[in-house]
C-alpha cells in the first residue's frame, strides 16, 4: 500500500537523523544520497517529519504513526494518507482551525497534554501567553519580506501577476506563504530584503543619528546591519562575527544591497579584542547574541524534540561574557542593543539584569516582541546607555 511506503520513508528519516544539524540541513544531504526518491516522496517525507516534530513531547506514549498521524492533522490543511489510514474519524475536520482541531484531539485522546508539546513552561519571559505560544507550533511561519517604502506597490502588484498570496502588514512588509519562490519573482534584491517581522521591530530600539559609527558585533549574515542602514543610510558601520564564512555571506548581501562602504573583521568576543579595537569607540553596538533560538522553533520545530534545557545556562553565561567584552568600546551616553531571538528569561531578564549590575550600561526599555500570534519568530530586545 502507499500509505505504508510513506510511513517506511518517514520512519528511515526519523531514524537516520540524530537533531544535531537543522532538520533542512539533514534533509537536503539525506535527498542527495537517496537519490531514488521521487518529487512526491521527497514532498510527503518532508511533510510527516516536520510535522511530527511539531508535536514536540505530546503523546509520549503513543505509537510512533498515530503521534504521526495527529501531528500531520493538526499542522495541516490538506489531507494526507496517514491521516486518512490512521484517523478516519476526523479526516472530514482537517480544515478546522489549529484551535477547534487541539479540541477534537483532546475529547479523543484524553491524554494529549498541550503543554508537553513545549516543555519549558516554567523558564519563560515574562508577559508570553502560554496557550498561544503552544499552538503557534502547529502552523508554519510565514515568509516577511522588509522593502523600501518607494518600492512596496511595485512589489506588490508583481506578486498579484504571479498569483502569489500575500499581505501587506505595514507600509514596508509583507507576509508570503513559507516557502514562496522569490529567485524568479524578484531577482534584484537591491530594494527588498527576507527578514522575520520580529526581527523587523527590533529597530525601533536602534535609534541611529546621521554619520554615527555602530558595530553590529554578532553580525552573522548581517540582517541586523542591513536594517540599521535603511534607517539611516549614512551611518558608518563595523561588523564582524567569529565565523568568516558568515562574513562572506554577509558581503553578498550588502553588494546586493549596494552597500559598499563598510568595516568588518573576524572575532572573537570571548577573547581580548584589544589589539584590533584599541582605538574604536562607537556611537552603538548591536549585540545580536547567540542563544538558544528558542522563539524559532516554528520554524525548526526538531529542537521542541532535542533540545536540553541545560544549554540555557550556557548561552546565558556566554551572552553575559559577550556583553562585558563589547560594552568598554561604547562611547558615554550611547547606546548598547541587546537581542536575542530566544524566550527563555535567564536569556533575556537575567542577562539584562546581570548587565545593569555589572556594566556601566542602564537599562532604557525592553521587550519581549511576541511574535507567535502574527506566525513571526519570537525575540526579545533591550536598549541600554552607557553611563
Amino acid at each position: 500500500m502507499r500509505v505504508e511506503h510513506q510511513i517506511r520513508a518517514f520512519q528511515q528519516i526519523f531514524k537516520s537523523y540524530d537533531g544535531l544539524m537543522p532538520l533542512h540541513r539533514f534533509l537536503f544531504g539525506y535527498f542527495k544520497r537517496n537519490k531514488e526518491m521521487g518529487s512526491s516522496d521527497r514532498r510527503w517525507a518532508t511533510r510527516y517529519i516536520y510535522s511530527f516534530f511539531r508535536l514536540g513531547k505530546a503523546l509520549p506514549d503513543a505509537d510512533q504513526i498515530l503521534r504521526l498521524a495527529v501531528a500531520d492533522f493538526l499542522c495541516s490543511q490538506t489531507m494526507s494518507l496517514v491521516i486518512e489510514d490512521l484517523l478516519p474519524d476526523l479526516k472530514d475536520r482537517i480544515s478546522l482551525t489549529v484551535k477547534e482541531k487541539i479540541a477534537l484531539i483532546k475529547k479523543n485522546y484524553p491524554e494529549f497534554q498541550l503543554a508537553d508539546v513545549f516543555g519549558f513552561k516554567d523558564i519563560l519571559s515574562e508577559g508570553i501567553a502560554l496557550p498561544d505560544l503552544y499552538e503557534s507550533y502547529f502552523t508554519q511561519p510565514d515568509l516577511f519580506l522588509r522593502i523600501k517604502a518607494s518600492h512596496i506597490q511595485q512589489f506588490a502588484e508583481t506578486l498579484k501577476q504571479h498569483d502569489v498570496d500575500f499581505t501587506q502588514l505595514t507600509g514596508t512588509t509583507l507576509a508570503l506563504p513559507n516557502g514562496t519562490k522569490l529567485e524568479h519573482l524578484m531577482p534584484d534584491q537591491k530594494h527588498y530584503q527576507v527578514q522575520d517581522l520580529s526581527s523587523q521591530k527590533t529597530g525601533v530600539f536602534f535609534e541611529p543619528a546621521s554619520w554615527d559609527y555602530w558595530w553590529d558585533c554578532c553580525a552573522a549574515s548581517g540582517g541586523k546591519s542591513l536594517l540599521l542602514h535603511d534607517l539611516e543610510p549614512k551611518v558608518q558601520l563595523l561588523v564582524s562575527d567569529v565565523r568568516e564564512d558568515s562574513l562572506n555571506n554577509l558581503d553578498e548581501r550588502f553588494q546586493e544591497a549596494g552597500i559598499k562602504k563598510y568595516q568588518k573583521k573576524v572575532l572573537d568576543l570571548l577573547q581580548n579584542n584589544d589589539p584590533d579595537l584599541h582605538h574604536y569607540e562607537f556611537d552603538g553596538i548591536i549585540l545580536d547574541a547567540p542563544c538558544s533560538g528558542s522563539g524559532t522553533w516554528g520554524r525548526t520545530p526538531e529542537m521542541l524534540y532535542y533540545f536540553d534545557d541545560h544549554k540555557i545556562a550556557y548561552f546565558s553565561k556566554l551572552q553575559k561574557a559577550i556583553a562585558g567584552n563589547v560594552a568598554k568600546y561604547l562611547k558615554e551616553g550611547k547606546p548598547l542593543i541587546y537581542i536575542t531571538c530566544s524566550v527563555f528569561r535567564q536569556e533575556n531578564e537575567d542577562v539584562v539584569a546581570w548587565i545593569e549590575e555589572n556594566l556601566p550600561l542602564k537599562l532604557e526599555k525592553s521587550e519581549v516582541i511576541k511574535g507567535y500570534n502574527d506566525k513571526a519568530d519570537t525575540m526579545f530586545a533591550a536598549r541600554f546607555i552607557r553611563q
